[in-house]
This record gives C-alpha cells, sequence and structure tokens, in this order.
C-alpha cells in the first residue's frame, strides 16, 4: 500500500519514490520542503495517488522486487492519467544498456544512485516539475508564487492576426515547401517538443537536411555560439580523485563507482559532473550550422521557415509575441527561480529577445537572453500588461526579419 504520512499541506511539490532508500530520501526530501511519497512497485496504487492530483514527479529503482523501473514506466504509460508524470529512473551501477533504454522509452532522466547524488536527484526532479508548465495558481511556488493570466485582448488579437496572415501567405508557403522537397528528400515540415508554458508540438519549414538531429550533441560541443572557455565535456576517469590520493594502503575517500570498464570514487565522479554542468552552456545555437540547406539557409535568414507557428497560435500553444519556446534539453537545465521565470510569459514567434538579438547582428551572451527573457516575463505578473507594448515588438520585428545570421 502506500504510505503518505509525511504529506503537507504546503509543499511545493509531491514526489513518489518507488524503491529502498525510503529515509534517505524522506530526509532531503524534507529538507527542501517536498513532500515524499512511498509506494510499491504496484500500477494500482499510482494510479490511486494521481487521481487525488497528489503526483508531480516520480522517482523509481529500476532494481524492484519482481520487476523494473523500466517494465513499471512502460505499465504508467499505458495509462492516461500518468502518462504525463517526468520519470527518473536510478540504478545501483551504470550500465549503458539500461540508460540507452531509459532514453529509447522516453524517460526523462537515469542516475547511477549514491548517497552524495540523492540532493542532485531531487533537483533534478523539481526542474521537471518546473518544466512541465503546471498552473503556477494551484501548484505553488514556481516564481515566488507570481501569477499570470494571458489577457483576453491578446488571445483576440493573436487569432485574427494569425488566420488573416496564413490566408495571406498560404501561396508563397506552397511555393517554398516545393522547393525544399525538391532539394533534400525528407518531409517539408519539421516538428518537435518545445516547452513554454506547456510542452506542445512545435511546427516549421525544414531548413536541415533529414536526420539532423542525431548531429546536434556533437555539434553543441563544437561550435555552441554560447559555449563558454574551458568547457568540460566528459568525467575523467584517468585523472585520480585528490582527496583519495592522500589516503594510505589503497583506501578512498568514499565508496567506488563502476562506470563501464572503469572505477571511480563517488566523490571525485560527483565534484567532476558538477564542474560539467557549471561549465556547460544552457542555450545552444550552432555556428555557420552545416545541416543548414541552401533554401534552409533564405528561409532562416528570412524567417519563413517560422511561418508554420501560425498554426501553433491559433491552437493557443503560442502567442504572436512572447518568450521563444525552446527545445525540451534546454528548458529542463533551467532549474532556479531566476531562470524559470521567463516561463511566466507565452510562448511567441517574435519577442524582446528575438528582436534584440537580430538587431545586434545574432550576437548575444546567453546572461543576456536570460535578462531579456524575465523582462518581458515580467509583463505578465500583476496588471503589468500592455498590448500597445507587443504591437511595439511586431513593428519592430519587421525591419529585422532581414538578418545577416541564422536564429
Amino acid at each position: 500500500m502506500v504510505s503518505n504520512k509525511s504529506l503537507k499541506k504546503n509543499a511545493t511539490m509531491t514526489i513518489l519514490y518507488i524503491g529502498k532508500s525510503t529515509e534517505i530520501f524522506k530526509q532531503k526530501a524534507k529538507e527542501k520542503d517536498i513532500t515524499l511519497i512511498t509506494a510499491k512497485n504496484n500500477i494500482e496504487d499510482i494510479q490511486q495517488l494521481k487521481k487525488s492530483g497528489n503526483i508531480d514527479v516520480i522517482i523509481c529503482d529500476n532494481n524492484l522486487q519482481n520487476s523494473s523501473g523500466l517494465f513499471l514506466f512502460e505499465q504508467i504509460q499505458k495509462e492516461p492519467s500518468l502518462s504525463n508524470i517526468p520519470f527518473i529512473l536510478i540504478s545501483e551501477k551504470y550500465n549503458s544498456k539500461t540508460f540507452a533504454d531509459a532514453l529509447k522509452k522516453g524517460i526523462n532522466d537515469s542516475f547511477v544512485f549514491s548517497l552524495s547524488e540523492v540532493n542532485r536527484i531531487i533537483e533534478r526532479a523539481q526542474s521537471l516539475y518546473k518544466s512541465q508548465a503546471v498552473d503556477i495558481n494551484t501548484k505553488g511556488n514556481l516564481t515566488n508564487n507570481l501569477s499570470y493570466k494571458l489577457p483576453l485582448s491578446k488571445r483576440i488579437f493573436d487569432i485574427v492576426f494569425a488566420t488573416s496572415a496564413l490566408i495571406c501567405i498560404s501561396p508563397i508557403m506552397l511555393i517554398i515547401m516545393l522547393a525544399i522537397r525538391l532539394e533534400s528528400k525528407g518531409k517539408v515540415y519539421y516538428i518537435a517538443k518545445r516547452v513554454g508554458r506547456k510542452t506542445f508540438d512545435f511546427y516549421k519549414l525544414r531548413s536541415m537536411r533529414s536526420g539532423s538531429d542525431e548531429l546536434i550533441k556533437k555539434l553543441a560541443k563544437e561550435k555552441n555560439q554560447y559555449n563558454k572557455e574551458n568547457t568540460v565535456t566528459s568525467i575523467n576517469f584517468e585523472t585520480p580523485c585528490p582527496k583519495c590520493s592522500k589516503l594510505l594502503n589503497d583506501n578512498t575517500c568514499s565508496s567506488i563507482l563502476h562506470i563501464d570498464k572503469n572505477k571511480i570514487c563517488d566523490y571525485w565522479y560527483n565534484f567532476q559532473k558538477q564542474e560539467i554542468e557549471k561549465t556547460n552552456s544552457t542555450f545552444i545555437k550552432i555556428v555557420n550550422d552545416p545541416r543548414i540547406t541552401k533554401i534552409g539557409k533564405f528561409i532562416r535568414n528570412t524567417s519563413i521557415d517560422e511561418l508554420p507557428q501560425l498554426i501553433n497560435v491559433i491552437k493557443g500553444d503560442m502567442s504572436i509575441v512572447g518568450n521563444r519556446p525552446l527545445p525540451v534539453y534546454e528548458a529542463e537545465l533551467l532549474t532556479k527561480d531566476n531562470m524559470s521565470k521567463r516561463f511566466l510569459a507565452p510562448a511567441g514567434i517574435t519577442g524582446l529577445w528575438q528582436v534584440e538579438l537580430r538587431g545586434n547582428g545574432g550576437e548575444m551572451s546567453e546572461e543576456e537572453r536570460m535578462r531579456l527573457d524575465n523582462e518581458y516575463a515580467d509583463k505578465f505578473t500583476g496588471n503589468n500588461y500592455s498590448f500597445w507594448y507587443d504591437i511595439k515588438l511586431i513593428l519592430r520585428t519587421f525591419p529585422s526579419l532581414i538578418q545577416k545570421s541564422t536564429v
């Protein structure tokens, strides 16, 4: 049965933990004012909890009695009321096949369990909870209890503008779609998951060769405009732990982790992991992206590739003006309140960041981008929204449509 003794009325979020390390997770969750509920690997128990609206994130051991975390995740995905809950898988040892299977099945994240890693696992759960873009008014303290409401005038303008624009530009879109198809094989449109105030299917005209998503990790390391100096990208197993080096008789400062064919102490592994997070950029923008086709470069420079997003506007996924919706892998890195504040504003086709970026010739720091996103988000707290401010941003967008770099 499910244990819900730890429920607290004012907790910021609720985590369901399934596994054997209950006490340490309860302790760390309590320190962060998070409700932790525990359960056996029983789908009926989880269903019952979800019906009561209590679960925000699931953390699950892979090694369960008479089952596995991977199997349980598959069962959860079959339940409509549970399938959207973020899921974190924990394994006692690193196994590349298990983690690859987890990624393929759609599990949000995977960790090798250790006592020092529990804090990071819970922080990751908080990050996933925020990226779900739940209703801030009912689910609590995403950004210091700021409230959000899309003004009626903005929604009416979005529908009228998007519908009219689609009718007017449909002949141009048909010509461009034909050109895309003639230049390279594959669909003429591109659909990807994006995160605004919710996760949705994001539409664009295809500007890259088919299969380009498979290269993103490699290109992000080599050509990301936002990369910082001395970026660390992977764990170094060759360099010995400085703490362990001071100990005698092959003693170690913490427990040993076995990762593939390598051994590393828990402290040194997590220290390096934190350094990687510090140096890696949240946003990704590839300089001179080799995946872009000739037609793709033209439609990107003229922003024609963005036109299908008018459909997103009509559907209510986006607004004409707002903060740029982020790929899931970027949104999940925005774990702090000063970063996640941007999600108070609706996702938009154009906005303050895009206008300023294009005005600067495509050059902007990651910090400046975050500042501008938050600045626009401030318009949606209290009674700060101005319809005429949106109109000004739209008018500033037109002169910057022909740009020197791809945004």
